[in-house]
């Protein structure tokens, strides 16, 4: 049997090879991801322990919360410092001070992605003359005093600032010109990711990241022979309070684990999407399978009347299978090692990965190989055990027995259980206030069970198609009657194509409601024409506002500015307002009172939610605690309805500013004589130094922003969900491949009774063409379906959200499934076509 088992795989090469490709597109898509992000962690961590490498203790604040009336813990400053060089161990201490810093190219736009442009002090020693180890320099020289800077040499070579070249830069809001006096190297792995690294002098970096003669963070060089732990014991005794000391190889390994935690969510994403393209492939496989035993029936059945088993004939069918993983399994994991690599040079090439080998982990081509034989074994089972129960006398019947009547009952009754309560659980869901989980396995559960009926569903819905092709006449009929001969086959075969369309209908769908919904939120919350803030959303210099109000285009403005308080013994955040001007530059709907009395800086005003919870109504009084331990006392002026732009405790500036360590604002809402147009806009930026670092946004801007990540993230998911539509037409060619062969005698008859090689081309064409459609069809609706409950879910905390179904990407998603149907039948039907109907006919 295992003689036989093997010699059926040989004999079936071509029958097989369509399985082998869905099997090994699925792997490589398992095996490249954990390639890639192998390698990605394994680079990072390289980088964090060349990033310490100078650093054997490095003394930092704890990271618990402050005590009531105290903005922070501690301050590390330059008395701290001194005592930590002077420890008996300690061969050198660091001061270290950093924060966001923005640069701008020679084109005026911003360098790096933002959210990794740093700024950090270069510390040279008590006297300021010395040199600091972390940041040796390639060209040029430290900066030593304000108005001097030094660049990494990255950001250097991207921009092509040289030494004495002069730069536009920004910290928190207005324009700095610095010179650029030297170039230096550095294994940051911020740098190493794409961002940028500024140097200023110790002085100048204190001022702008926290306060002068203060640092946060110092970091210690261990002398020769003592080791990080016995150094950081030694610091122990001259920290203060509220301040750790922690090791070198503690840093690296925090942010060690720091990188690989971010990585989590993208490598769980993309073996998402290889288990789609897996799910799919497991349909082909049981479909191949399933008509391989359906050709073979007199064979098996042969075997079955010389003595062999049950046992042995599903044995031998397991065999089969488990060779073809193994050899798909071998094959993918070598292409995902291809398409590891390929994906660590494009990312190398945009700059966002230090350097670093290819990994290819031990476990990646178990895993691989698991995969392949597994998910290849599972799907032939079914078949297997079908095989095993071909009774001997079948080797004198006929080659392919049709389904019983009792087995599609069974079925067919299976299919609606699992559906109804599929969903039932779906719409049950949608009322519930966290039905995120129950949403899932109701969707899961629907979708198994349309999958199970779609036997049932494929005859109603390709007869629906009948009109259309009898304008086909003869190929016409022929194909309808084909694709519903086998509602089994034509099933699975369609169910492949449903997955991906249904996946990406449904995203479609819920990206669609969202981005509407935050037009709505945008538009209905503000009267404002225009809001400013940092690039990476960085608290803002309140010069900007002064700056901004100078302007003769401008009419109003209101920096919105957080201010951290206790109320009743909770943390609580007052957002400070311009309160004379605000009600002419938000929207918002009162439930009771309103805006008036909030410019004294003696009232508030409170979304409905904090309201009901802490029972406050208009004319409630309550008091606060502010940063630096003082009380203020407030009364409800008014209640409104809050949404994700607009929430919370609104008050007066005034009332807030006082008792502000640094006082900084989130962002500064403007209203102008003209209203938003593209002139106005350009003023207010020229107003504000045409700065790289401070966006300046309409309405529109907003909406677009929002659009234009929507559009990158759902793009992002049509590439990787189309992994599944490639294995779809792989399980299309190879159903029609099939068809073709078990039909070779019906095929040389028609050709042998008048139908000429262009009708036979055509009955192939329209047969895939309908089967693909019915697939898109029946993918498209579940995944409205599906985006429609998620939404329900999404209106429960995005009020705004309403379903928006994007009839142009929908039709689109259908042509894609035609063209899968016009595509695949390309050989088949060429194969068909060219079929000798002498020697067809005469085939046993």
């Amino acid at each position: 049997m295992l003689r036989t088992a093997l010699r059926n795989v040989f004999a079936h090469k071509a029958r097989l090879l369509m399985t082998m490709l869905a099997v090994l597109l699925g792997v490589a898509f398992v095996s490249g991801t954990l390639v890639f992000t192998s390698t990605i962690s394994d680079a990072f961590h390289k980088s964090s322990e060349k990033g310490y490498a100078n650093v054997d203790v490095s003394i930092r604040q704890d990271g618990s919360d402050a005590p009531e009336g105290r903005d922070s813990l501690s301050t590390l400053d330059q008395r701290t410092l001194d005592k930590a060089a002077d420890l008996p161990g300690a061969k050198s201490a660091t001061g270290v001070v950093s924060g966001f810093a923005a640069l701008s190219d020679k084109d005026g736009k911003l360098v790096g992605d933002g959210f990794s442009s740093q700024g950090a002090n270069y510390y040279g020693g008590r006297d300021g003359k010395g040199s600091d180890p972390r940041y040796p320099m390639k060209d040029g020289a430290a900066p030593r005093a304000p108005g001097q800077i030094a660049l990494d040499a990255k950001t250097a070579e991207r921009t092509g600032y040289q030494v004495g070249d002069t730069v536009r830069m920004s910290v928190n809001g207005p324009v700095r010109t610095e010179k650029v006096t030297g170039i230096f190297t550095t294994d940051d792995g911020n740098v190493a990711a794409g961002g940028t690294l500024v140097l200023f002098d110790n002085a100048t970096a204190q001022k702008l990241f926290a306060k002068p003669g203060e640092y946060t963070e110092i970091s210690m060089r261990a002398d020769q022979g003592v080791s990080q732990t016995e150094l950081k014991k030694q610091a122990a005794g001259i920290l203060p309070s509220g301040t750790e000391a922690v090791t070198g190889k503690k840093l690296a390994d925090e942010e060690s684990k720091q990188i690989e935690q971010g990585m989590s969510g993208m490598k769980t994403s993309l073996l998402a999407f290889a288990g789609i393209a897996l799910f799919v492939g497991i349909f082909i496989i049981a479909n191949t399978f399933t008509m391989l035993v359906a050709q073979r029936t007199k064979e098996l059945a042969l075997l079955r009347a010389v003595g062999a088993s049950r046992r042995q004939v599903t044995r031998s069918v397991l065999i089969e299978a488990l060779v073809v993983g193994a050899v798909a399994g071998l094959a993918g994991m070598a292409a995902g090692v291809g398409i590891g690599a390929g994906l660590r040079s494009l990312v190398g090439r945009m700059g966002t990965m230090p350097d670093g080998p290819l990994v290819v982990e031990p476990s990646t081509v178990v895993v691989s190989l698991v995969v392949g034989v597994v998910v290849t074994v599972l799907a032939a089972w079914l078949p297997a055990r079908r095989a095993a129960k071909i009774p001997p006398v079948a080797a004198m019947g006929s080659v392919h027995a049709p389904s019983t009547t009792r087995s599609l009952i069974v079925r067919n009754t299976i299919g609606a259980l699992l559906s109804a309560a599929g969903a039932a659980l779906v719409l049950a869901a949608t009322e519930m206030d966290d039905g995120k989980a129950p949403m899932g396995g109701g969707a899961a559960l629907l979708l198994i069970g349309v999958f199970v009926l779609t036997p049932l569903l494929s005859r109603p819905l390709i007869a629906a198609a009948a009109p259309v092709l009898r304008l086909f006449q003869v190929s016409g009929k022929l194909a309808r009657q084909n694709a519903v001969r086998n509602p089994r086959r034509t099933a699975a075969t369609a169910s492949a194509l449903m997955v991906g369309l249904t996946l990406i209908t449904g995203l479609t769908v819920i990206a669609g409601g969202v981005q509407q919904a935050i037009e709505k939120m945008a538009s209905g919350s503000l009267k404002a024409d225009y809001t400013v803030s940092m690039a990476n959303f960085t608290p803002l210099s309140p010069e900007v506002e002064k700056e901004l109000s100078r302007s003769d285009e401008v009419t109003a403005t209101s920096p919105l500015r957080n201010a951290r308080s206790k109320i009743d013994g909770d943390t609580e955040y007052l957002t400070g307002v311009n309160g004379s001007t605000i009600a002419q530059l938000t929207s918002i709907d009162f439930t009771a009172g309103g805006w008036s009395g909030v410019s004294s800086g003696k009232q508030a005003v409170v979304d409905e939610d904090t309201a009901k919870e802490r029972g406050w109504k208009p004319g409630s009084r309550f008091e606060v605690t502010y940063q630096d331990g003082e009380k203020g006392r407030f009364s409800v002026a008014g209640v409104y309805h809050g949404n994700q732009m607009i929430k919370g405790i609104m008050v007066d500036n005034k009332a807030v500013t006082p008792h502000l360590t640094k006082v900084a604002d989130m962002q500064v809402l403007a209203k102008t004589k003209g209203g938003a147009t593209d002139e106005v806009k350009e003023t207010l930026e020229k107003q504000l130094g045409n700065n790289p670092a401070v966006l300046v946004q309409d309405k529109k801007d907003i909406s677009d922003g929002i659009a234009q990540m929507i559009n990158i993230l759902l793009n992002m998911l049509y590439g990787l969900l189309a992994m599944a539509v490639i294995v779809a037409v792989l399980g299309v060619i190879n159903t029609l491949a099939m068809s073709v062969f078990e039909r070779g005698q019906e095929i040389g008859m028609l050709r042998a009774i008048g139908l000429d090689r262009r009708g036979i081309k055509r009955m192939v064409r329209l047969e895939s063409l309908v089967i693909s459609l019915f697939g898109g069809v029946l993918g498209i609706g579940l995944g409205v379906f599906f985006g429609w409950a998620a939404g329900e879910l999404i209106s429960g905390s995005l009020e705004t959200y309403s379903l928006v179904l994007p009839w142009g990407r929908m039709g689109v998603f259908l042509a894609l499934a035609a063209l899968v149907g016009v595509l695949a039948a390309l050989w088949p039907a060429r194969r068909a076509a060219r079929l000798n109907m002498l020697e067809a006919i005469k085939t046993e």
